[in-house]
């Protein structure tokens, strides 16, 4: 069973940084595509970031030019580094991944305040 677990959520006031982990249980080369989504109260579940096993990746047009994904093969970890945190961007960060199935993290929370 593919286990997907992230970690590095928190606080962080507005104009932060933070970077997410997402820890896999099998080789990340062996996925088609990593991605993130988050979700905030009330709100659907949304796409923020993704990466195909070639390694172009995809942003959201909320967060371009503020996030990024990046994977270590070695560690068979994906991050998603995000910069110039905002309100809106406080949310629970899935991991996700795909390989003939999605596969789920557990999730992290994120929030941004002052």
């Amino acid at each position: 069973q593919v286990q997907l677990v992230e970690s590095g959520g928190g606080l962080v006031r507005p104009g932060g940084s933070l970077r997410l982990s997402c820890a896999v249980s099998e080789s990340i080369s062996s996925f088609s595509t990593m991605a993130w989504y988050r979700q905030s109260p009330g709100k659907e579940r949304e796409s923020v970031a993704r990466m195909t096993s070639g390694g172009a990746t995809v942003y959201a047009a909320p967060v371009q030019g503020r996030f990024g994904i990046f994977r270590d093969n070695a560690k068979n970890t994906v991050y998603l580094q995000m910069n110039r945190l905002k309100p809106d961007d406080t949310a629970v960060y899935y991991c996700w991944a795909y390989k003939g199935e999605p596969y789920w993290g557990q999730g992290t929370q994120v929030t941004v305040s002052s």
